[in-house]
């Protein structure tokens, strides 16, 4: 059989890329919200001093990650101009304004857990309450002002009050490690500087007046890319049979961009020289992995496919064609494992439409009939037939499932041919053009890739899109998250489905990454844990013989 190894390690630690991103991203959080509770607890030079602390002459010491600040602000940096700021350059400087109404990011850990989706922060004494306290002395002595018992400005009282609003506590959530923004930064940057500017583009909020707060405003980019400065190297693998295997990154395609790293594809390609071929993952379907490497990845790295491999079994293409629905824990129904051409003809509707998204790139289509010891000769003749009917370069039955490579020849070389080929019309091309508006961009996806009549944007969604437009970020790619079950935005539309409509519930930002994130129907960025989780199954059997333990039920 095929296998990368060695698979405990593998599946588990090995390559430390979620480790780093995740530590790298709440970093980020953190730092995030302290920025906003020491803002909203100090005056504009106790910031300005403690971000700035002066040296002995009494110069403020600024940094060179807060000279990006200075710079952005148009506040000199030479001693003289620093022993003389005034109070407004010392508060643009200093004083982020973050609106918390704006905030585009959650913590993320990777575990699944449904109870994390939704939470409240900063619930503590020292932090919600000392702002709540703060809030309420403001406007005591507001009020006092405004009767007459005191001197001073109510206004500005009122309004330092107001601004505290929301800071903490405030309602925020987790999501899966892997849908992190990080994540897709270090699967798509090209070099560490590229990681580094990235990183610092990443964009986490507005402030009150409209403008972007960026990663690098907050003067943490440069800490995030030293924790992730291990995690830009590729883990070179094998497989059972020595092949090399470059294992780097993770972001999954139903909520992310789902491709390997460009920096793992880009290695791989100088050393199989030009006559060599890269086989590189785009997870799932050609409806969500595909179209993203394509419209994303390739886009931004200058990178073009020169064949697509669609992997298809029997077994799901009979659940497309209406065979009861897999439960996880349950026993398959008879149809999975006996010959139903009908259920399995009326299945190839899925896979001929993967073949028909995969041409409208302008690439050839190989599909991978992965073979089973269930399947019958007849059933893996119809799904190569129906591949062929739908425009398929070649549709091969591979048995690597049982005889590893010696199963996958034939594969291979149908590959190679496709890859070599020449090609149809111009050739490789997108989807949509940049130019294009984002609603028109996700307008574009779902009426070409899912088949929908239309799109339907949330209130959220709407404002959502038009504070990015407003920003200047209009231009990005769209990576939408969507269920991988359908290649409809509902689970439970098998099969093509034509004609119906897709809901856009919010839209997410990630300028680092450079792409915004549309949330489509019912989709969750947080799993949860079914009745019955893989857990039950996974123990380390320690024994003499194995002193170090022995894992089993991993995988």
């Amino acid at each position: 059989y095929s296998q990368v190894i060695p698979m405990d390690e593998f599946n588990l630690h090995l390559t430390g890329d979620l480790h780093a991103v995740s530590i790298s991203h709440n970093l980020l959080c953190g730092a995030l919200d302290q920025r906003m509770f020491h803002e909203a607890t100090q005056s504009d030079a106790a910031l300005f001093d403690r971000l700035a602390p002066k040296d002995k002459d009494g110069v403020p010491q600024v940094s060179h990650i807060l000279e990006k600040r200075f710079k952005k602000k148009g506040v000199p940096t030479d001693p003289g101009s620093l022993k003389s700021l005034s109070p407004e350059q010392i508060r643009a400087v200093s004083r982020l304004d973050i609106d918390p109404s704006t905030i585009n990011l959650r913590r993320v850990v990777d575990v699944n857990d449904r109870f994390l989706r939704s939470v409240e922060i900063g619930k503590g004494d020292q932090e919600g309450g000392l702002i709540f306290r703060s809030m309420a002395k403001k406007r005591a002595e507001a009020e006092k002002i405004s009767k007459g018992d005191a001197e001073g400005d109510a206004e500005s009282l009122l309004k330092a009050a107001e601004a505290q609003k929301g800071v903490a506590p405030r309602e925020s959530g987790f999501d899966i490690a892997v849908a992190s923004e990080v994540m897709a930064i270090l699967a798509l940057s090209s070099s560490l500087q590229d990681l580094r500017d990235r990183l610092g583009r990443m964009v986490v909020a507005s402030d009150r007046s409209g403008e972007a707060v960026t990663v690098e405003d907050l003067g943490c980019a440069g800490a995030m890319t030293v924790l992730l400065k291990d995690a830009m190297k590729p883990t070179l693998m094998q497989t059972l049979e020595g092949t090399p295997v470059f294992v780097h990154a993770g972001p999954f395609a139903n909520i992310a961009h789902g491709n390997s790293s460009v920096v793992a594809d880009k290695i791989a390609l100088k050393l199989v020289g030009e006559e060599g071929i890269v086989i590189t993952e785009a997870g799932f379907g050609a409806d969500v992995g595909f179209e993203k490497c394509c419209d994303i990845k390739c886009r931004d790295s200058g990178l073009k496919p020169d064949a697509a491999v669609i992997v298809a079994t029997v077994r799901a293409l009979k659940l497309h064609g209406g065979a009861p629905k897999v439960v996880a824990g349950q026993v398959l129904a008879p149809v999975y494992s006996t010959e139903a051409l009908d259920v399995l003809e009326k299945g190839c509707a899925n896979l001929m439409a993967h073949v028909r998204n995969v041409r409208k790139f302008g690439i050839p289509a190989v599909v991978c009939v992965n073979q089973r010891n269930t399947d019958t000769p007849a059933e893996l003749e119809l799904v190569r037939v129906m591949a062929k009917k739908a425009g398929a370069f070649d549709a091969v039955v591979s048995n690597h499932w049982a005889k590893g490579g010696e199963g996958a020849v034939d594969l291979a070389k149908a590959v190679a041919a496709a890859a070599f080929a020449p090609k149809e019309g111009e050739g490789f091309r997108f989807i949509y053009p940049l130019d294009l508006s984002i609603r028109e961009k996700i307008l574009k996806v779902a009426t070409e890739i899912y088949s929908a009549s239309g799109v339907n944007f949330s209130d959220i969604a709407e404002q959502q899109i038009a504070r990015y437009e407003a920003l200047g970020l209009g231009h990005l790619c769209v990576c939408n998250a969507k269920t991988q079950y359908s290649i409809s935005t509902d689970p439970e539309l098998r099969g093509d489905p034509q004609g119906h409509v897709v809901s856009v519930r919010e839209v997410r930002l990630s300028a680092g990454a450079g792409f915004v994130v549309p949330i489509l129907g019912p989709v969750m960025t947080m799993p949860g844990l079914p009745t019955r989780p893989a857990f039950y199954d996974i123990d380390l059997i320690l024994s003499d013989a194995e002193p170090e333990g022995k894992i089993v039920g991993l995988f």
